[in-house]
């Protein structure tokens, strides 16, 4: 069968979405091709989702007929791509789109060193290795809709999808991509604070954990703002009112909008 989808990194996230697509149908196993340089992630790679597996980059940039998805450390971006600049891609009969999930690799970059080929960068997060991420996607030069439909497929399957420009991804790095640090201190902190009211820690823990889980599914299915949400737990002179003046003595929101401020201009640094 023809090889559709290459995959070139065989880590945590590239495998993460490997996995999904797989059983979601989205590519057959024998539509697969995966390049990784540690033999022994090779062949578990190959024993549990029976793929092609190779060593040689090139291989998989050869074979690939629909996607090429770098799933790669952004250090070792300059390598490959110098490891594959002698391919002649683009007189073939198909020509993947490039998915590159790079952190800090802009469209520039990219389109340099595959050229006149459509790129799509794109900034997953790390709940997408249980399928509950998000990843905003930006567009290249060179992709049309329909590989604007293939990544939106693609990433769909570990979670939700967003198209934001180009100069919004450091933004989307500093609120999704480092969201999740900030989501698991907030359970930490709730946790902390049930064993210090007295709560054995296991269920101070799964009390704080699933308070969390269970108020962003509330927020996600019924579409209410997040202060209307608010204000309907919170009764006059109640509980809830006098922890939340203790959170905005605390300057609570403004710890986290700054968070997202410092982790966006981190970003825009680490990208220059």
């Amino acid at each position: 069968m023809t090889i559709k989808f290459g995959l070139i990194g065989g880590g945590v996230m590239g495998e993460a979405l490997l996995s999904r697509l797989i059983t979601r149908g989205i590519y057959q196993s024998s539509e697969v091709i995966i390049s990784e340089p540690l033999s022994s992630r090779l062949d578990f790679l190959k024993q549990q989702y029976d793929v092609a597996v190779t060593r040689d980059n090139s291989q998989v940039f050869t074979e690939a007929k629909e996607v090429v998805f770098l799933a790669v450390k952004p250090q070792v971006f300059s390598a490959i791509a110098q490891e594959l600049a002698d391919i002649d891609i683009i007189n073939r009969e198909y020509s993947p789109v490039i998915i590159s999930i790079l952190a800090g690799v802009p469209l520039v970059q990219l389109e340099a060193a595959f050229v006149q080929l459509p790129v799509i960068r794109a900034m997953p997060n790390t709940p997408a290795t249980v399928g509950a991420g998000i990843t905003a996607i930006c567009l290249g030069a060179y992709t049309s809709p329909k590989h604007h439909q293939i990544a939106q497929q693609v990433f769909s399957a570990v979670g939700e999808v967003v198209e934001v420009s180009e100069g919004l991804m450091d933004a989307v790095t500093g609120l999704s991509g480092s969201g999740p640090a900030y989501v698991a201190l907030l359970v930490e902190a709730l946790a902390d604070g049930g064993v210090a009211a007295g709560l054995p820690r296991t269920i101070a823990n799964q009390l704080a954990l699933q308070t969390v889980l269970g108020t962003a599914k509330l927020l996600q299915e019924t579409k209410l703002h997040p202060a209307e949400l608010k204000d309907r737990v919170t009764s006059p002179g109640g509980t809830t009112i006098a922890g939340i003046a203790k959170l905005e003595q605390a300057g609570f929101r403004s710890a986290l909008i700054e968070a997202v401020k410092a982790a966006t201009e981190r970003s825009q640094e680490l990208g220059k």
